[in-house]
């Protein structure tokens, strides 16, 4: 299945302790950029997201954004540790009946003696495995949003590979008759020059002329090629390197017919696969 390097998925997911959400967008790339953007709380899962993104994902600068939202009383709060302070009550205790006339305590002094107020943490855990399986279920969504994409890019590209398969067997068609007026044009040229050319010379230069503008091979080429082109499609592989390289095999062949075009109609013939070529290849670029 073509995957395209351009998507995006969101998930979110509600609990008791909160809210999470993921974002995956990325962007063609000639590698695989991972940058993950998480909650400090939750930064922690760094390695486990870049590792659970490079198995589903081959190419693409990824973004993947998790936020974190906790709920109202859930986060951290303060707990007095109650055996404590009765010691402490237990010791101004003694110590005032030491005294004569001792001031009285106030609660807010006793708060704020060390080791009186406890803070408690969040539990994380339950909170960083909701994050890694939401974050499966978000990959799913932004891998079906690739190949999407990939379907219609390949469907693209497709279509203008058999239209180059059609010029081909269009320039097949003429070369008989090009050959022939190559051949024609080049008798008359030496009939309207004085003298009588020698006949055994005068047919070895027609077959070197006929071999220096001979496009067979060029034509077999380009028919390999887009077969190929067809071919990749079909693989469930990421495949966009493999048809970058078929795009560059084809503009070579189509550059080389250009040049050896002997009539009009076979240059513009060229062009137009040139034409069709460049339009594959800049499909292919967003093509995992």
């Amino acid at each position: 299945m073509i995957r395209s390097m351009t998507a995006y998925d969101r998930q979110e997911r509600v609990e008791e302790w909160g809210r999470l959400s993921w974002e995956l967008r990325s962007v063609n790339h000639r590698y695989l950029d991972i940058s993950p953007r998480l909650p400090e709380e939750l930064r922690q899962l760094e390695p486990l997201v870049r590792e659970r993104v490079a198995a589903v994902v081959a190419r693409g600068k990824m973004e993947c954004t998790l936020r974190f939202q906790p709920a109202l009383g859930v986060t951290t709060g303060l707990e007095i540790n109650w055996p404590y302070v009765d010691q402490l009550a237990t010791a101004a205790a003694a110590v005032a009946a030491k005294l004569p006339n001792p001031a009285p305590i106030s609660p807010l002094d006793v708060l704020k003696m060390p080791g009186v107020l406890q803070q408690t943490e969040l539990d994380l855990e339950p909170i960083a495995a909701a994050a890694l399986e939401l974050l499966d279920q978000a990959l799913q969504g932004f891998i079906a949003s690739r190949e999407r994409e990939g379907a219609k890019l390949a469907e693209l590209i497709r279509e203008r590979a058999q239209r180059i398969a059609a010029l081909v067997e269009q320039v097949r068609a003429r070369r008989l008759e090009v050959n022939a007026k190559v051949r024609e044009k080049l008798l008359s040229r030496l009939r309207e020059l004085d003298g009588s050319p020698d006949p055994q010379r005068l047919e070895q230069e027609l077959v070197y002329i006929a071999q220096r503008l001979d496009v067979e091979e060029e034509l077999e080429r380009l028919s390999m090629h887009v077969d190929e082109v067809q071919r990749v499609l079909q693989r469930r592989e990421p495949v966009g390197r493999r048809l970058d390289f078929l795009m560059q095999e084809l503009n070579r062949e189509a550059n080389t017919l250009s040049s050896k075009s002997a009539d009009g109609e076979t240059t513009a013939v060229a062009v137009e696969m040139k034409l069709l070529i460049e339009q594959m290849r800049e499909q292919v670029q967003n093509i995992e």
